[in-house]
């Protein structure tokens, strides 16, 4: 008969365990925090300009079109820029590259909050463009390897609703302290607080564990990642989900404020900038697609998201202004899940050169903003809002088309067959 002290060997040392766990669910907060910062720093960064443009063109005397490029210049060189900084960070690391990618254009955007004339401030604004393409493609990465399966949806869903929230701070936060100080004192406002947001992130963030660094890599080598994710199954379509989707998205905010300028509403500037309150919505959908996912799969989630965002698109045909408020933050909503599902699908696909993938998907994402946007003026002006709300439901509907053969592929043995040297 065996004592009692020889049995207590084998009970399980719960105490332990429960450390463990804690520990772990510790160092997951402490990863979806930091990159919720690094999202809500990129994109209160990019946007920051944007509800100051009739400032630039009264200070610098332009024309609206000039003022404009403080935005343009630094979204298009942030789409050239990503594809570089995802294979950069292979060779130099993930959590380095995404702090000083944080802190130089935070402090790049000091520099034009003091540029003396409008090329300066250009040039302040296109290498901030610059410098941004290290944190989205990379924080996409950083996730796909640090966070374990069951969470990626999680806290993609929470990076995505960081960005979401910069992208409202830097709009509306940006025009009110436009109106108390000045242009100038609002951008530097940003510029300090996303300054000390680097350093948070820095504080926060902890080391890559399942990366190794590989230096010395070659254009060839890079090339080779690239075209091998064009070859794996479904990548390509999550890349063509984010370049629709975000098209779509920004030719709804573009253009909802023409309307909501001109007949029967004939709301001011101040007035039409509350619309990016409906950012909210992506806050709070982009989490919730996150947890939803790991609940029931991607592939059902997508499909929602799509459907909301055309719902929401043929609500703004209504002609109270609430409707086109409340459409417009469905179509919001709608846009955020899709993003979410789809970034965080890539990272789940792409088993090897995760930053390769990242970047080549926030290309896709980028230049969809440009070209499709640009082409949603074209249709603004050709048919008004009912013709946009056509493009934006054909973009949309390929989007859900998408989303419908994700969800019928066999994922798993697709992962599995990536893994094959």
């Amino acid at each position: 008969m065996q004592s009692p002290i020889s049995n207590a060997s084998a009970i399980p040392d719960l105490g332990a365990e429960q450390p463990a766990a804690e520990k772990d669910a510790a160092h997951q907060r402490r990863i979806s925090t930091a990159l919720f910062l690094a999202g809500f720093a990129t994109f209160s960064l990019i946007y920051c300009t944007q509800p100051v443009l009739p400032e630039f063109a009264a200070d610098f005397h332009i024309s609206p079109a000039e003022s404009s490029l403080a935005v343009s210049v630094t979204t298009v060189c942030l789409a050239i820029s990503i594809l570089c900084a995802g294979a950069l960070s292979e060779s130099l690391g993930r959590r380095g590259l995404m702090f000083a990618s944080i802190a130089l254009s935070a402090t790049l955007n000091l520099l034009a909050a003091g540029a003396p004339t409008w090329i300066w401030l250009l040039i302040a604004r296109t290498i901030e463009g610059i410098t941004l393409g290290g944190i989205p493609a990379v924080a996409m990465a950083y996730l796909a390897e640090e966070v374990p399966r069951e969470r990626l949806s999680f806290a993609m869903g929470l990076y995505v609703s960081g960005t979401a929230f910069g992208g409202m701070i830097g709009r509306v936060a940006t025009g009110a302290l436009t109106e108390a100080i000045s242009w100038r004192g609002a951008l530097a406002i940003v510029g300090v607080v996303d300054l000390i947001a680097a350093l948070v992130f820095l504080a926060l963030l902890p080391r890559s564990q399942n990366f190794t660094v590989r230096p010395g890599l070659s254009m060839r080598t890079h090339l080779a990642a690239w075209l091998g994710h064009l070859r794996v199954p479904h990548l390509p379509l999550l890349f063509l989900t984010g370049f629709l989707a975000l098209g779509g998205f920004m030719t709804v905010l573009n253009y909802v404020g023409f309307r909501l300028s001109a007949a029967p509403y004939h709301l001011n500037q101040a007035q039409i900038g509350l619309i990016f309150f409906v950012f909210l919505a992506g806050i709070v959908a982009s989490s919730w697609a996150g947890v939803l996912a790991d609940r029931i799969g991607r592939g059902p989630v997508m499909r929602a998201g799509s459907a909301i965002f055309l719902i929401g698109l043929l609500i703004t045909l209504m002609s109270p202004l609430m409707a086109v408020i409340v459409g417009t933050a469905l179509a919001t909503a709608g846009f955020f899940t899709v993003h979410s599902i789809a970034s965080g699908w890539v990272g789940q696909l792409a088993v090897r050169d995760k930053g390769h993938a990242s970047s080549l998907y926030l290309l896709a994402y980028y230049v969809g903003s440009s070209v499709l946007g640009s082409a949603g003026g074209w249709v603004w002006r050709s048919g008004g809002w009912s013709a946009v709300v056509g493009y934006c439901g054909i973009l949309f509907g390929t989007v859900l088309a998408i989303a419908s053969i994700l969800r019928t592929a066999d994922i798993p043995s697709l992962i599995a067959s990536n893994r094959k040297p």
